[in-house]
């Protein structure tokens, strides 16, 4: 998580702590791990150049220091609870 902007040296730093875990940390049967970087500010230019075509991957997310509205948090776990709910019945 980071208080500042997303730089494309964070990218390079989160490949870097990928590519340990995957060497030391994950096991033969397991899938490689995944990064996510949480930042304040995320210019999508810098973000898609950065991060695109990396071995590893890498997401990056703005994050907010406000909750949404109550109601629009309500209205959106019902949407993905009906998404999951029907995904279900259909397995």
């Amino acid at each position: 998580m980071k208080v500042g902007k997303f730089t494309h040296a964070d990218a390079g730093q989160m490949h870097m702590y990928l590519n340990y875990a995957k060497e030391n940390w994950t096991n033969k049967d397991e899938n490689p791990p995944v990064g996510l970087i949480l930042c304040a500010q995320k210019d999508s230019t810098v973000a898609k150049y950065a991060l695109e075509g990396l071995a590893n991957k890498v997401l990056a997310a703005e994050y907010k220091l406000k909750l949404p509205d109550e109601k629009v948090l309500v209205e959106e776990l019902r949407r993905t609870q009906k998404v999951f709910m029907n995904e279900k019945e259909i397995d």
